[in-house]
């Protein structure tokens, strides 16, 4: 327990050396905040329109900090509700395609044989499509909402982790520990779990850090193309392709909710950023050194 402690700690510590970790962390750790506190710091309603309020220009009323939108909604509440809804996607759609992937690229890395060709094939068949394209044919074929569009990237998400997964078993079955454990008379579950899962998480973390500035992108991508959340539900795609007809005239309705996916993407980004070069080996020096 306490080597796992130290191991902890020293995680913590290398953490706060990366800067781009600590910008990434720190902005998401914003980020959740203000979704987890979006009912106590929205000044309006997200969903409640008044025409009598249209188009108001930001930081000319005190009632609306960030203006409103074409049918009178507050933008900055429907930024933080938003806020919500792109956390939710990528976590679940992050979450699920992290555990199938795994499961199916340590089963097929260690298991070898025809099991490993029909899940690798299937991979392969998958990743040469263009994803988004991918996403977009799912999410047409299940129809509009946000269940479809997680459904859709959880489609294609998966195989990249299962790929990794994968890689990283081959490399890792034949090393000594797993040897001895088998000679042992350990079960393949148990080697499975207990001695190639562990060693295989470092590069997962990364991926699924990485994994959620691409869902959130994405997700509002195929928002804005209208497959995704529907009105008047507050996502940040959908208000930029509400926006999108006002770009000339009220720019602020597309430039709000593009820089809050942009901050958004961007964190998770600096933070994979710092978590790879923390967790790969391959970063270290004999002397333990960021390379």
């Amino acid at each position: 327990m306490k080597q796992q402690d130290s191991g902890f700690v020293h995680l913590v510590t290398r953490l706060k050396e990366s800067r781009s970790a600590t910008i990434g962390a720190t902005i998401i750790l914003l980020i959740c905040l203000l979704a987890v506190f979006a009912t106590q710091l929205s000044p309006n309603s997200p969903t409640k329109a008044c025409l009598a309020d249209r188009l108001i220009s930001p930081f000319t009323e005190q009632k609306y900090p960030l203006g409103t939108d074409h049918l009178g909604r507050c933008i900055l509440s429907r930024l933080l509700y938003g806020a919500r809804i792109s956390l939710a996607v990528g976590i679940v759609v992050v979450g699920i395609s992290t555990t199938v992937g795994i499961t199916l690229g340590v089963v097929a890395g260690y298991r070898g044989g025809i099991l490993d060709t029909m899940i690798m094939r299937f991979v392969d068949a998958t990743l040469s499509f263009p994803s988004i394209f991918l996403a977009v044919v799912i999410a047409g074929l299940l129809g509009r909402g946000l269940t479809s569009v997680a459904i859709a990237l959880i489609a294609i998400e998966w195989t990249s982790y299962a790929r990794v997964a994968r890689g990283s078993v081959l490399s890792l079955k034949e090393q000594g520990f797993v040897e001895s454990a088998r000679s042992l008379g350990a079960r393949d579950s148990y080697i499975m779990t207990r001695h190639i899962l562990p060693n295989i998480v470092a590069p997962v973390i990364v991926m699924a850090t990485l994994g959620m500035a691409y869902v959130i992108l994405s997700a509002a991508a195929l928002s804005f193309l209208g497959f995704g959340s529907q009105p008047p539900t507050p996502e940040w795609g959908a208000m930029l392709n509400a926006g999108r007809v006002y770009i000339r005239t009220e720019p602020h309705l597309t430039i709000l909710p593009g820089l809050a996916i942009m901050i958004a993407v961007l964190a998770f980004n600096l933070l994979g950023d710092g978590l790879r070069d923390i967790l790969d080996p391959r970063q270290i020096d004999q002397n333990g050194n960021s390379a």
